[in-house]
């Protein structure tokens, strides 16, 4: 398969055509309007400092349905026990520079590289990506963000510095998620980590066909706004 090379204008090829790891196309840029055209495409990018941007729609696409969000019996009660203090977009840059930080097994380095940070704060200003974050008291200990468009969200990284820290995170992020509407979270790679949270592969065209219905509804008025779970 050819990887596509991209200009300056704003558009991408068809996100079928990437290769069998699921890469696509090289170059562009970062600006905000092409990063929300990538996500609901189906596409995003993953490149390491130094490097030309690289854009990537792995196939078959590891997702999770808020809906079936599965919840393991010992990480249950860590959540009722209500361990760390949950909040949301309180410390957006902090908790991507975790997650930049935070060692991942077989990776050097990291792919949040600086003009990945600054783009995604200014997704983050302009509302189109948000964090949940983990504190002990005033430390930040766990979190993670991705991008919202419409009803979807696009997960992009975690990290967690005390237990289960960023696995309580994410499990009130998804219940919050489905009382919102949103119907699909992007985990964009395999990890056993949240297929255990019942993230699941999907083909390819039904993912693209769910992020395609999920991006352009408009999003429930309560969403991003973190209120008490009921019950």
């Amino acid at each position: 398969m050819p990887i596509f090379r991209l200009s300056d204008a704003l558009v991408f090829p068809d996100p079928r055509l990437a290769d069998d790891d699921g890469l696509l196309a090289a170059g562009g840029d970062l600006r905000v309007e092409r990063l929300e055209l990538a996500y609901r495409s189906g596409i995003f990018p993953w490149y390491s400092e130094g490097r030309p941007i690289l854009w990537w729609c792995p196939s078959p696409r590891f997702a999770l349905l808020p809906a079936e969000l599965h919840v393991p019996r010992s990480l249950a009660k860590a959540v009722r026990r209500a361990p760390y203090r949950i909040t949301l977009d309180a410390a957006f840059g902090d908790v991507m520079d975790r997650c930049a930080k935070a060692p991942r097994p077989g990776q050097h380095g990291t792919w949040i590289t600086k003009d990945m940070r600054r783009a995604y704060l200014e997704l983050h200003r302009r509302g189109l990506a948000h964090s949940v974050e983990a504190w002990q008291g005033d430390t930040l200990v766990g979190g993670l963000y991705g991008v919202a468009i419409g009803d979807a969200y696009f997960g992009e990284s975690m990290f967690a510095a005390a237990p289960d820290a960023s696995k309580i995170a994410f499990v009130e992020l998804v219940r919050r998620l489905a009382d919102w509407g949103v119907t699909i979270v992007d985990c964009q790679v395999h990890t056993e980590h949240l297929e255990r949270f019942g993230a699941r592969m999907f083909e390819l065209e039904d993912f693209l066909d769910r992020v395609r219905v999920a991006t352009a509804a408009t999003p429930s008025p309560d969403a991003w706004r973190w209120q008490p779970l009921e019950g």
